[in-house]
């Protein structure tokens, strides 16, 4: 269990990415911390939450960058909305979290969970 590490892809002003970090700092997890305004994710690896959880998913289609970005009225593909959200982190739903295979999505306490006792 010690040897668990996970990886959350964030921002630093994202209270949810704060969240995460908070849950497993507390449980002595070791963290890899990326910072998406500072290094974009890797589009294969936003692949893998994609094929989890599907790509509107992982879309914060409440918050303001959704708004802004009119991507609900585009017409567009799926590698254009990925690429819009590998440039514009805002448009996902903070933090992508992994540990191994194990993904989530969003401040998600039940998923976190799962990853320790997984």
């Amino acid at each position: 269990m010690s040897d668990l590490q996970v990886q959350i892809f964030g921002v630093k002003k994202s209270a949810a990415t704060r969240a995460a970090e908070r849950f497993f700092k507390e449980r002595k997890v070791k963290i890899h911390m990326v910072d998406l305004k500072e290094r974009p994710i890797a589009k294969g690896e936003l692949a893998r939450f994609v094929q989890k959880f599907g790509l509107n998913a992982l879309l914060d289609l409440d918050g303001k960058a959704y708004a802004q970005s009119n991507l609900a009225y585009l017409r567009t593909t799926e590698d254009s909305v990925i690429a819009k959200v590998i440039e514009t982190p805002e448009l996902l739903k903070l933090p992508l979290v992994r540990a191994g295979k194990v993904l989530t999505v969003g401040e998600d306490m039940a998923g976190w969970k799962a990853m320790l006792d997984g």
